[in-house]
C-alpha cells in the first residue's frame, strides 16, 4: 500500500469517526413513541433509548387485572426500544455506507 493511500484511508476513516459522533449527538435530540392496546400505553424514547415518558389512559387502569396493564407497558417500552434502534441504524448506515461494522452495527 502507498503512503498516500494510508494517510487518505486515516483521512476518511477520521471523517467517518466526525460523523458518527455528529449523529450520536443528533439521536439525543430525536424521539420515537409507541403505542399499544388502542392507544392504552404510549412511551416515547429518545434515540439514545431514554424512555422520556410513559402515558396511560385511565381506562387501561384495571385494579383486578394489572397484568395486562404490565404487559402492555412493556411491549410499548420494546416497540420503542425496536424504533429508537432502527432509526440510530438507518442515521449511522447512511454516515457508515453499510460497512457492516463489528457486532452487527449499523
Amino acid at each position: 500500500m502507498k503512503p498516500g493511500s494510508m494517510q487518505n484511508m486515516l483521512k476518511q476513516a477520521q471523517k467517518m469517526q466526525a460523523e458518527m459522533a455528529r449523529v450520536q449527538e443528533e439521536l439525543k435530540d430525536e424521539r420515537v413513541e409507541a403505542s399499544v392496546g388502542g392507544g392504552a400505553v404510549k412511551v416515547t424514547m429518545t434515540g439514545e433509548l431514554a424512555v422520556e415518558s410513559v402515558v396511560i389512559d385511565p381506562a387501561a387502569v384495571d385494579p383486578d387485572d394489572i397484568t395486562m396493564l404490565e404487559d402492555m407497558i412493556g411491549a410499548a417500552v420494546n416497540e420503542a426500544i425496536r424504533q429508537a434502534q432502527d432509526l440510530a441504524s438507518r442515521k449511522m448506515g447512511a454516515v457508515t455506507g453499510g460497512l457492516g461494522l463489528p457486532g452487527g452495527l449499523f
